[in-house]
């Protein structure tokens, strides 16, 4: 039964989405149609209703809609070129100066915003028309944007982490917001340390000191301090139990509005309704999304997929280090056709039990677990960052592809040592007694 159940799941759910149905639909029909294998029409019918109301009823899914609408006001706030201007005083005088600005923005930009794709879109399109003026080669440049556009998901404030924490049984938050900062920081600076090679053997141009002298660094610096400060002040209330995480969620928007209205006055009561709408249609989107994939969930654990798919894996090696390749191989493919948060949703409840059964940590596993969905969304053939910042700087895929592949290396060399050394995403956690 556990044979005819996975089949019929994933042919379900792949046909409906090769023809165009949204993913929620896809979700919820093809976790109908396996529950439908060992339960009546009407009992089936209304257990995944029930599964889906149930799902939604939950005080920690308050923080996911308070941090979309904190990253949709920031991003309609004119944040992205105050942070632009940062990222290109820190970094001026360095080879491929331009490039390190974009992979800085990005950092900065996502981690506020939670989205890869609106930092590929407001700091790669200022960002990668002004490194073709400068000289750069476009191809290299869009492909900077896109490299480094993920970088942001995993610092946080980050909504994949909330949800993970949901989903895997109460994974300290904190603990996985701290260990993200790490990991996030290391893949901003493995994409500039590429940048730097590169930028250096093509000998781009970087800012004369007249250039940078005629920059008023003050005026930029507190333009930019406020926005990169929400990102302190959250980790900072949590560490010191001024708030909890999601209560966190809330002081965001606060401090957002507060920013944008009264700070940079760049966003107007007109302005905000539309934020507003914006921010509940997203919201709308990922609760769906949840209630949905509690659906799979529940077929899935009804009709015994986990222990099957669990019991397989660990059937082909008892090694720990093959069997986490393994699951590092499966994620990036997932990665590549669904987004994180319905990916989250549904393979956590798989995976992580096989990655403890092997002694990996939760924390460890919530860190690389989001790591190889993020590099999914950038990975050729099908990932949506890929496609996304290919429009952004106005280059087909196929021709990114090996302006791409230094990067690619150097992602998938940070992946496999934060999966293989857990001191990477642990150690900062436990300094901190998380």
């Amino acid at each position: 039964m556990v044979a005819e159940a996975s089949i019929l799941l994933v042919l379900v759910f792949a046909v409906l989405l090769a023809v165009g149905i949204p993913i929620v639909i896809c979700i919820v029909f093809a976790s109908l149609a396996t529950v439908l294998l060992m339960l009546p029409v009407d009992i089936a019918v209304f257990t995944t209703g029930q599964k889906m109301v149930a799902s939604l009823d939950s005080f920690s899914l308050i923080a996911v809609p308070f941090f979309i609408l904190s990253g949709v006001i920031m991003n309609n706030g004119g944040i992205a070129q105050k942070l632009v201007d940062f990222a290109k005083m820190l970094v001026g005088r360095v080879p491929g100066s331009l490039s390190h600005s974009n992979v800085v923005g990005n950092a900065l930009f996502g981690s506020i915003s939670s989205s890869a794709i609106a930092a590929s879109t407001a700091i790669g399109g200022v960002m990668v028309p002004l490194q073709e003026k400068e000289g750069y080669d476009r191809k290299f440049a869009a492909a900077v944007n896109i490299a480094s556009a993920p970088s942001g998901m995993v610092i946080p404030p980050s909504t994949g982490f909330i949800i993970f924490s949901l989903i895997s049984g109460g994974t300290s938050v904190a603990a996985l917001f701290m260990g993200g900062y790490i990991v996030g920081l290391l893949w901003a600076v493995t994409i500039m340390a590429v940048a730097f090679v590169i930028a250096k053997k093509r000998n781009y141009p970087v800012m004369e000191k007249a250039e940078i002298a005629k920059i008023d660094k003050r005026k930029i610096f507190f333009d930019a301090i406020p926005s990169i400060l929400l990102i302190f002040i959250i980790i900072g209330g949590i560490l010191t139990g001024v708030f909890t995480a999601i209560e966190a969620s809330a002081v965001c928007v606060v401090y957002a509005l507060l920013l944008t209205c009264v700070f940079y006055r760049s966003l107007t009561l007109k302005q905000l309704r539309d934020v507003l709408v914006k921010a509940v249609e997203m919201s709308g989107v990922v609760m769906l999304l949840i209630a949905a994939s509690s659906i799979m969930s529940f077929a899935m654990a009804f009709t015994g997929i986990p222990a099957a798919l669990s019991e397989f894996i660990l059937g082909l090696s008892t090694n720990p280090l093959v069997i986490l390749l393994l699951i590092n191989v499966i994620l990036l493919l997932i990665g590549m056709f669904m987004d994180i948060a319905p990916a989250i949703l549904i393979f956590t409840p798989i995976f992580l039990p096989i990655a403890e059964s092997i002694g990996v940590d939760p924390v460890h596993f919530g860190i690389f677990f989001i790591l190889n969905l993020c590099v999914g969304t950038i990975t050729p053939p099908v990932g949506t960052g890929l496609f996304v910042g290919s429009m952004v700087g106005r280059e087909k895929v196929e021709h990114l592809i090996k302006p791409l592949a230094p990067f690619y290396v150097a992602i998938f060399v940070l992946l496999l040592a934060v999966t293989y050394i857990p001191e990477i995403s642990l150690f900062l956690p436990e300094m901190l007694d998380l």
